[in-house]
């Protein structure tokens, strides 16, 4: 059995589970809350009662402050859904004050909605060929996704083989006849080049089309160019995609879509057997639904959130001029480099010392629900559907958040919610950047996440390199009993930094990638924030659907203290399970189950050409069940990677012991019914 972190984390949120909206405060604690009615039927110069509800979240939230320091108040949204014109922000007026808490939930037997979209209606044919409608627009709306009766649908594309493009500096050289009529499309400005790698998706808008050449913007292109799995050399190309996209001309098959913001019309060709005068069509307009948190010395706090669904966004970053130049789960390059090599293809396209002088410097996806400055926030029963990246961000990055104040999250619960279609992954938590593993303010260090009992499924279908958990820097981050399927690449992934970070820093990357030559990348004398991570009882199936790189649950540097125990992992593509990348130490795998004959079902990166500097030792995987014997990376005494106490098993006999973790893991009864019916509530004007 497991226990430490991972039981106090079960106890709290079973404590939870029978008290919900009650974190006890100081003086609130046993009294009843103040209740705030809203629908979207109701009126906002009403008096917010149950009999007599506001109109807006708004409204809502202003009662709520005249209400907070002295009661505990529940916000209960009726059904239906709130079109957001502009972000809803909470800061520490709009938390529990003085030991109270403020609970937004859903009426009993509601699904209300909290929606970034406007709703598009009045279609007609535009193309009886090509089965295409047409309906208008805001001028200068523009989004990159589109949601069709509560799916996801495809922009309009083409593949582009790779044996048909020469990469430059500039853009791309297409070979082939077939490529002539790209020089003659309209809005060439809104084409952009995606390309899918061993563990990167990037994204490169186009500028114009010259001839043959796809001639593109800066400095997206230029950073997706150096680095490692880069858009013209990706790890094993045999494996790798390249497309053209976002083209009216492209929109060909079923579910396909293209959007003019200048003409302001939307093109679509429905989904097979959808009936066009009867499609909900949603359109974003936001990036970011839900803010919680603004400064660090006033922190927002006892909020919480039950059963409301969180739906329709989108991040336009991808479609400017910096494009999406990823190089981890959501961390992607930005800006322009002074050092950057005048021939990235010749000399940067397997790394090089003037990349790794940026290593400090990446960027995060800003995530569609944020909290960060806060403690004591939770989510509860909810719904993360249809967004259009990472659905919820706890305590990333400042360049991240809405509002400009990152890190300092913390006791923060994620529980029985769920999140399914949406273009990125569920939960993004932590920062990259210097002050998120080496803090210069103290309150500034996230810690004490618990995800528990969540069902994620069918995320990262845009963004297809997206974790479908990250969490990076943080003290005792601990996610258990969620159950996570259809997943593109990695399940749950803890730490950050290849060990670059750690005490002394890491001899591969001082001695072969020359990264510490550059005063903007120190030699740290003190661990990380990372630390004290639970991996605990997660079910994990159909994962690693695309990519090779990556584990279905992977470590990153080290982390005194960590545990991964109990998980049960299967239909992994034949791909990693159990991965412990560059840098990991002081890891426990224990007790897991994995059920994948194909796939390898433990790997550690002790970095081959550096063995000898030890530079991911002193792990250990005790306890295991598997039935395919496959092991990656040096698992020697020399390095202190001990496996012990192993079980192969064969011809499926799995004994008792891993059988009752099978049944253990993923959610627990206890959480009730944690699904999600893909039904539109009624909308009422």
């Amino acid at each position: 059995m497991w226990g430490g972190a991972a039981a106090v984390a079960a106890a709290l949120v079973t404590l939870l589970a029978a008290n919900p909206c009650a974190w006890a405060g100081k003086t609130g604690k046993g009294e009843a809350a103040v209740v705030i009615a809203v629908s979207p039927a109701g009126n906002d110069h009403a008096a917010g009662t149950l009999q007599a509800p506001f109109r807006t979240l708004e409204r809502a939230q202003q009662a709520v402050r005249l209400a907070n320091e002295a009661h505990n108040v529940d916000v209960v949204l009726e059904d239906g859904i709130y079109r957001l014109q502009h972000p809803l922000v909470f800061h520490a007026r709009d938390g529990g004050r003085d030991g109270y808490r403020v609970c937004w939930k859903a009426a009993p037997g509601a699904h209300p909605v909290i929606s970034g979209a406007m709703r598009i209606s009045g279609w007609r044919l535009f193309d009886r060929a090509r089965q295409i409608y047409v309906a208008d627009t805001p001028p200068g709306a523009d989004s990159r996704e589109l949601w069709v009766n509560d799916k996801l649908a495809s922009v309009a594309s083409m593949e582009i083989p790779r044996s048909s493009a020469r990469f430059t500096t500039q853009g791309i050289v297409l070979n082939g006849k077939s490529y002539d009529r790209l020089a003659r499309l309209p809005e060439q400005d809104r084409l952009q080049v995606v390309s899918s790698g061993f563990f990167t998706l990037r994204i490169s808008p186009v500028e114009k089309v010259d001839g043959n050449t796809l001639v593109m913007q800066q400095p997206a292109w230029q950073n997706n160019l150096w680095g490692y799995d880069t858009i013209e050399a990706p790890f094993h190309p045999e494996l790798a995609h390249l497309y053209l996209e976002n083209s009216l001309a492209f929109l060909k098959q079923p579910g396909q879509w293209y959007l003019d913001p200048v003409a302001g019309k939307l093109y679509l060709r429905p989904p097979d057997g959808v009936d066009v005068n009867k499609m909900d069509v949603e359109l974003p307009r936001l990036t970011v639904l839900l803010s919680v948190g603004d400064n660090l010395s006033a922190l927002t706090q006892d909020l919480e959130f039950q059963g409301i669904r969180f739906s329709h966004t989108t991040w336009l970053g991808p479609s400017g001029n910096q494009g999406y130049a990823s190089q981890q789960s959501g961390s992607y390059l930005a800006g322009d480099d002074p050092i950057y090599p005048s021939d990235p293809i010749k000399s940067c396209a397997r790394g090089c010392p003037e990349f790794e002088s940026r290593r400090n410097q990446w960027s995060q996806m800003p995530a569609s629900v944020q909290v960060s400055a806060a403690q004591r926030i939770t989510f509860d029963g909810d719904i993360f559907a249809h967004l259009g990246q990472y659905a919820l961000g706890i305590g990333n990055d400042a360049d991240a958040t809405l509002s400009a104040t990152g890190l300092g999250a913390s006791d923060i619960v994620v529980r029985a919610s769920v999140f399914s279609d949406d273009a990125g992954g569920a939960i993004l938590a932590g920062g990259v950047l210097c002050d998120a593993h080496h803090p210069g303010d103290p309150r500034q260090i996230d810690r004490d996440l618990i995800v528990i009992d969540n069902r994620i499924h069918a995320v990262s279908k845009e963004y297809l390199d997206n974790s479908a958990i990250l969490s990076t820097y943080g003290a005792a981050p601990i996610i258990l009993h969620n159950d996570i399927s259809d997943v593109p690449y990695d399940a749950i992934d803890i730490g950050y930094g290849w060990g670059i970070q750690d005490p002394g820093g890491n001899s591969n990357y001082r001695n072969f990638m020359h990264g510490y030559r550059y005063p903007q990348n120190p030699v740290y004398q003190t661990p990380t924030t990372y630390r004290g991570a639970v991996v605990a009882s997660n079910r994990i199936h159909d994962a690693k659907q695309i990519f090779q790189d990556g584990g279905a649950i992977y470590n990153l540097s080290a982390s005194p203290g960590t545990l991964i125990t109990d998980n049960y992992i299967f239909d992994n593509h034949g791909r990693i399970a159990l991965y412990l990348d560059e840098g990991s130490r002081y890891i426990m795998v224990r007790r897991n189950v994995v059920q994948d004959p194909t796939g390898e079902w433990l790997n550690i990166n002790t970095v081959h050409r550096a063995w000898p500097l030890r530079i991911s030792p002193d792990n250990t995987a005790t306890g295991n069940w598997h039935d395919s014997s496959k092991i990656g990376g040096l698992w020697t005494n020399y390095q202190n990677d001990l496996i012990l106490d192993d079980h192969l098993v064969v011809q499926g006999n799995w004994p008792n012991q891993a059988q009752q973790i099978m049944k253990d893991a993923g959610i627990e009864p206890s959480a009730g019914p944690v699904a999600y019916e893909e039904a539109q509530p009624d909308e009422r004007h």
